[in-house]
């Protein structure tokens, strides 16, 4: 099975100031060193079903409940500050 069939993905847009850049790798997005945003990366590395955090998305496993994973992006969507969006993909 590949490794696509066996995760999800929960993809978020930032705000301007917090878009992650090509030529920026690890100081914006999810992977920013502000202590909000490190917090937030706390949070979400406490569920077992993220697998890992990428500077632009949140991987899950593919067994997540959908309650949780509503939930999850229900709770970074409200981070208004940092995201101007979350799907998932």
């Amino acid at each position: 099975m590949s490794p696509a069939a066996t995760t999800q993905t929960l993809q978020a847009s930032f705000q301007p100031d917090w878009h992650p850049a090509p030529g920026d790798p690890g100081r914006r997005g999810f992977l920013s060193p502000d202590p909000r945003v490190r917090t937030l990366l706390r949070v979400l590395i406490s569920y077992p079903e993220v697998r890992h955090v990428l500077p632009d998305r949140v991987s899950l496993e593919a067994g997540a409940d959908v309650r949780l994973i509503e939930s999850i992006m229900r709770f970074v969507a409200r981070q208004g500050w940092l995201v101007t969006r979350v799907t998932l993909g």
